[in-house]
């Protein structure tokens, strides 16, 4: 999506009204390290060091509505007086752009997904849920509650996950009341039939899930255009979008050919509400009156940084914005960080049990003795960070003279090897500041240093880290290089 696109959207998206209507949920994250195996059975033992708790599903869907700028009416049912329900209503009295709709069912309980996470990958998840149709007054005060919040809304959104609130009946209110306010339906289905929402305006199904409702295979763009077409057949939907992971999203608009947008690989540390994410933006683009192939550029987007999160995350206008200009920069380009984006990437490779790196240098020319250096570094962790000197903090250190080459220059050169995973120039004379914000695992130096003259050493070892000294290329030194160069042209 083009930076100037997505600005105009970013800018037409505040307070406008999304209703979000669906299976609401609690998401928990326990996150902790396994480091052996019970003796009790052979499963893994976690340790609990941290433990999350926000809304899921529908309530995702509105969260990430709410952080890109809308006001949301989200429409749920919790259980009656159950813990897992207070949670839910403490979770949306803290969200100031949206307002809450929980109808309370005391015969069934708040859906609750619990997710184990060692090392960035789930071991188990427990669900607690009661997925019988919600009926008789439940499903009365949830058709009102739709009928009351469509005023001025924009769309409607209708996060189906199979749970019980999304009944015929409330599909029918839904389509009534959208209707009398103008708004657009987007319906997230993991039906089998997609014929049940009627004439809606989009469906929103994954690969799986279109391969589900079709009976078709949905691998190639072949595969999934033929499924996309017989969608439409069986149902009134005016179009049906399927998000394709990082093959990117496919459309298919009744009467139109079949459109494929790629997708941008991106590292993924969670996809956990990765979808939630897509509708959101999908049905906040569209309320904000953009073009349907825009909603789909913003949802890619907005999904694109989700699943780079940690946990059912959402997604900020700022966020978008970097993310769009890292598209259009070379991969060199994009390692290249200040110390905000430093902090935020070394905590997700972190939450995924990667260890991380630091070293630090001026690296005015880059040789032999530099490659192995940096290569080696990297062989110690799974992730190096390398800071670099400001061309002001250069000249302090190495005179007037330094440096030859620029910081641009040096990080551009650096960020382009392999072995280097993220470049951070710092201002002052040491790297103490980046440290702090990185915490590394791993501290590195040249074996030219004393470990206790190593700038940080004391910090790293503190928090459970070590320093290491890398071996040096004989010979090889960026003054001697220089002096090399004073001599040839002599």
């Amino acid at each position: 999506m083009e930076l100037a696109d997505l600005q105009d959207l970013l800018n037409r998206a505040p307070g406008r009204r999304v209703v979000c209507l669906g299976d609401l949920m609690v998401d928990r994250f326990v996150y902790g390290q396994v480091t052996r195996v019970s003796p009790e059975a052979p499963i893994p033992v976690l340790a609990r060091s941290r433990e999350l708790v926000m809304l899921g599903a529908a309530g995702n869907v509105a969260r990430n509505v709410a952080a890109l700028g809308g006001e949301v009416a989200l429409i749920g049912v919790i259980g009656g007086n159950d813990p897992n329900g207070r949670e839910a209503l403490r979770l949306v009295e803290q969200e100031t752009q949206i307002e809450g709709y929980l109808v309370d069912d005391p015969d069934r309980p708040t859906t609750l997904k619990t997710r184990f996470v060692s090392g960035g990958q789930q071991l188990l998840r427990v669900d607690l849920e009661d997925d019988k149709p919600i009926g008789g007054t439940v499903e009365q005060r949830v058709i009102r509650c739709v009928e009351d919040s469509c005023q001025g809304a924009g769309v409607v959104l209708i996060s189906d996950y199979g749970k019980g609130v999304v009944t015929d009946a409330v599909i029918a209110a839904a389509r009534r009341a959208a209707t009398a306010c103008g708004a657009k339906i987007v319906v997230d289905s993991k039906a089998r039939s997609f014929a049940r929402y009627g004439a809606v305006d989009l469906i929103k199904p994954n690969a799986a899930e279109l391969a589900y409702a079709t009976d078709m295979p949905t691998e190639s763009d072949d595969q999934v255009a033929a499924a996309l077409l017989r969608a439409l057949e069986l149902c009134e939907a005016k179009a049906v979008v399927v998000t394709r992971a990082s093959k990117g999203i496919s459309v298919a608009v009744r009467g139109e050919a079949v459109r494929h947008f790629p997708g941008v690989p991106r590292e993924v540390f969670d996809a956990s509400g990765a979808g939630d994410t897509t509708l959101a933006a999908l049905g906040l683009a569209l309320a904000a009156d953009g073009a349907l192939e825009d909603a789909v550029a913003f949802a890619q987007l907005a999904s694109g940084v989700a699943v780079g999160k940690v946990g059912t995350a959402t997604v900020s206008p700022d966020e978008l914005v970097e993310a769009a200009l890292s598209a259009h920069m070379a991969p060199a380009e994009a390692k290249i960080v200040g110390p905000q984006r430093l902090s935020e990437i070394v905590a997700r490779w972190r939450a995924k049990g990667l260890r991380v790196g630091f070293t630090n240098g001026c690296f005015d020319i880059l040789h032999k003795g530099h490659v192995a250096y940096l290569t080696q570094a990297r062989a110690w962790c799974d992730r190096l960070v390398v800071g670099v000197n400001s061309d002001a903090s250069v000249r302090r250190l190495k005179g007037e003279s330094r440096p030859l080459n620029g910081l641009e220059s040096r990080a551009m050169v650096l960020a382009g090897m392999s072995s280097v995973d993220l470049v951070a120039p710092f201002e002052d004379d040491t790297p103490i500041g980046l440290i702090e914000l990185a915490r590394p695992d791993i501290l590195i130096k040249g074996a030219d240093y004393a470990e206790d003259g190593v700038v940080g050493a004391d910090l790293v070892r503190g928090w459970g880290g070590e320093v290491k000294l890398a071996p040096l290329v004989n010979g090889y030194s960026t003054t001697g290089v220089i002096a090399r160069m004073l001599e040839t042209k002599s």
